[in-house]
């Protein structure tokens, strides 16, 4: 049975690098794509891509990108540890009004989870 779907085929660093190199001696994007075989598309997105980035190197990410950095996790968890009392909507609030970008209290809530926190303790009970 035939598979008529596109695949693609993601171009090596390499070749990147060489199309890169053509288009950089002066070479137009059109005459680049047919020494290559590759749609002028291709060539015209990696050539904007390398003009605005300084790079033509793929970034690996699946998925939906994250609402808070690294440094805000950080912010988060030490919130939390310099009050105990403050529930993961306070901090929301405040890691909002820090870093200008809204941040739900259940994004705190993982956040702190993460970072060795949680909001309930274990108790033990008598039977």
């Amino acid at each position: 049975m035939a598979n008529n779907q596109s695949v693609r085929r993601h171009l090596d660093a390499f070749t990147r690098g060489r199309i890169i190199g053509k288009l950089e001696e002066g070479r137009s994007v059109t005459s680049v794509a047919a020494k290559f075989g590759i749609a002028h598309s291709i060539v015209s997105r990696l050539w904007r891509q390398f003009q605005t980035t300084g790079t033509a190197i793929r970034e690996f990410r699946s998925g939906r990108l994250r609402g808070t950095t690294p440094a805000d996790d950080r912010y988060i968890v030490l919130q939390a540890r310099r009050n105990r009392r403050q529930t993961a909507g306070e901090i929301a609030r405040h890691t909002t009004q820090a870093t200008g970008r809204p941040i739900s209290r259940f994004t705190v809530a993982r956040r702190l989870h993460g970072g060795g926190l949680f909001a309930r303790r274990p108790v033990r009970c008598d039977l």
